[in-house]
């Protein structure tokens, strides 16, 4: 095996003594590693030439593999080549000023005796397994790294779900409570969030199924059983996920439903005041024209008379509007 040559190519690198311990190793005793020391685990950065130019010429993979570690997009999946099994998973984005539903991806090509993953962004799970083995501490297997590996992935969308879940709840009280148009927004975004997460995690659960029922050598019945625990726990994820999509989609119709009755009281309001002065509009205008035979031009009196019976004709609307509940 061909080392890597550059510091940009090569992120992590352990030797696993299938005892459960783990070493760190460089760049030289890579290319110098045999089955016989142990399970090693390649962590690689697929969008730098030292890793492409390593994973085409050097690695001895399968070009297959080859393939899927160094491509761009990938959604969640999991498909056996030879002995070995091809797995690309995403987790939750926790990275600074990231969007959880941003999911990172990880790609995996998994041995009895080598794992390679390449990645472009950080991914904190990978991390949590990285800071494991630097105190000496490693999956005794293939399978048992791969179980590690998918339930700190779900482990990590806990806090996300359960943030989500948080979020609707409290968007629901202010609802209730408020009925503030200006909520439109948030509850549009946590639906575009949870539809995001939706669309990762559904072929991901599919993925882990698949590696549970793969007739894998190298995967034990007790790392098989783990595994299907952790997509049980995905799978309630999902659930949740759905839960606050729907929560929130009802929580947003009946903020519409709010807001709608909001305006048509107003224009309730408003229609009222129309036809109220709609016929005093009428007669003012009448006598408001500038033509001979007006009747009361001569009379002193005529103004207050009239805005007498203005009055009155306001009064009868009012009594007339209230019998017919109008008011």
């Amino acid at each position: 095996m061909t080392p890597l040559h550059g510091p940009d190519g090569l992120i992590y690198a352990f030797l696993m003594d299938r005892k459960g311990g783990a070493r760190a190793l460089g760049w030289d005793e890579v290319g110098q590693w045999d089955a016989s020391q142990g399970l090693l685990w390649l962590h690689l950065d697929y969008s730098h030439e030292a890793t492409r130019g390593w994973l085409s010429d050097g690695s001895g993979l399968p070009p297959l593999a080859v393939e899927s570690l160094l491509m761009e997009d990938t959604r969640p999946r999991a498909a056996p080549l030879g002995a070995g099994l091809l797995l690309a998973l995403r987790g939750v984005n926790l990275n600074p000023e990231a969007d959880p539903e941003d999911m990172v991806s990880i790609r995996l090509y998994v041995t009895a005796d080598l794992i390679v993953s390449t990645r472009k962004r950080r991914l904190l799970s990978v991390s949590d397994m990285v800071a494991e083995m630097y105190s000496g501490i490693g999956p005794v297997d293939s399978g048992d790294f791969l179980v590690s590996l998918a339930d700190r992935l779900v482990t990590r969308m806990s806090d996300t779900v359960d943030e989500f879940e948080d979020r609707v709840a409290d968007l629901e009280e202010q609802v209730l409570y408020s009925g503030n148009g200006e909520l439109r927004q948030p509850l549009a975004q946590l639906r575009r969030q949870t539809i995001g997460l939706r669309r990762y995690l559904a072929p991901q659960r599919e993925a882990l199924a698949r590696v549970v029922n793969e007739p894998l050598g190298w995967m034990s019945d007790h790392a098989r059983m783990r595994m299907r625990e952790v997509s049980d726990r995905l799978v309630r994820h999902i659930e949740d996920l759905d839960a606050v999509r729907e929560r929130a989609a009802v929580t947003q119709e009946e903020l519409m439903s709010r807001l709608s009755d909001q305006l048509n009281s107003r224009l309730y309001v408003l229609s009222l005041v129309a036809a109220i002065f709609l016929p005093l509009g009428f007669l003012t205008g009448l006598l408001g024209i500038n033509v001979g035979g007006v009747p009361g031009a001569e009379n002193p009196s005529a103004f207050m008379e009239f805005s007498l019976f203005l009055v009155v004709l306001v009064a009868v609307q009012i009594w007339i509007f209230r019998r017919k509940r109008w008011l």
